[in-house]
C-alpha cells in the first residue's frame, strides 16, 4: 500500500478507530516476526512496512490529541 494512500484512510478516523488500527498493526508486526524466527517465511520487507505504518498511526493518534 502507498504510504499516501494509507495516511488518508486513516485521515477523519476517531482516536478509538485509530487505536484498533494500531493494535491490528502490532499483531501483525508480532506474526510477521514470529515467522521470520521460526523460518516459516522471509518477511523483513513487510516487517518494516508494518512499523512504519505503526508510527504513522501513533503520529496521527497524537495529531488527534492535541
Amino acid at each position: 500500500m502507498k504510504i499516501n494512500t494509507f495516511i488518508e484512510e486513516l485521515r477523519g478516523k476517531s482516536v478509538e478507530e485509530l487505536n484498533e488500527e494500531l493494535v491490528a498493526a502490532k499483531k501483525e508486526l508480532f506474526n510477521l516476526r514470529f515467522q521470520n524466527a521460526t523460518n516459516q517465511l522471509d518477511n523483513t520487507s513487510r516487517i518494516k512496512e508494518v512499523r512504519k505504518n505503526i508510527a504513522r498511526i501513533q503520529t496521527l493518534i497524537t495529531e488527534a490529541g492535541r
